[in-house]
């Protein structure tokens, strides 16, 4: 029998084909629907694996509105219904999952809770926009970032965590 550590591999393997295959459509707003480094709008697909015991899976449909300082960050299933909306603004940060609002203190803190991981949001938006930022303990690849495939790992601290986004077309 499969011990619960298998099932739940298997579960996140199965989530992640289906993500890739299923999620529908992604892409990034601009002026003629191609990548635009001013855009500061981008749906897509992400996925989010980070190597803890256990580890740790997330898979999502978003759309991501805004900057750093102000935006929205809509999460989706592989099957288009909503898992939550992040809003950041100066001074709040705030979680809506399922009709249940959660405040943060910041907007590192509603990220890592949302996703299981934290995430550079400012260097994301730059990734996004075409722009190899360098970030201690993160490495981007943004050699397919034309055909809207980005990937970043962030090494130190552990664990390691892989981030990986495709942009639709």
């Amino acid at each position: 029998m499969p011990t619960l550590p298998r099932l739940r591999q298997a579960f996140a393997s199965c989530l992640l084909f289906a993500t890739f295959f299923i999620a529908g459509c992604a892409h990034q707003s601009g002026p003629e629907g191609q990548n635009d480094a001013q855009s500061t709008v981008w749906s897509g697909r992400i996925s989010l694996q980070v190597q803890s015991d256990p580890v740790q899976a997330f898979f999502a449909g978003f759309e991501l509105r805004g900057n750093p300082a102000q935006g929205e960050l809509v999460l989706n299933s592989p099957l288009g219904t909503s898992l939550a909306v992040l809003r950041w603004s100066p001074g709040e940060a705030v979680l809506d999952s399922g009709g249940q609002v959660q405040r943060f203190d910041s907007v590192d803190a509603l990220i890592e809770k949302a996703t299981g991981a934290a995430l550079p949001l400012p260097a994301l938006f730059d990734w996004l926009a075409g722009k190899n930022t360098a970030l201690a303990g993160w490495s981007a690849d943004l050699s397919q970032q034309a055909e809207g495939r980005i990937s970043a790992s962030r090494t130190m601290p552990q664990p390691r965590t892989d981030l990986r986004i495709v942009l639709a077309r």
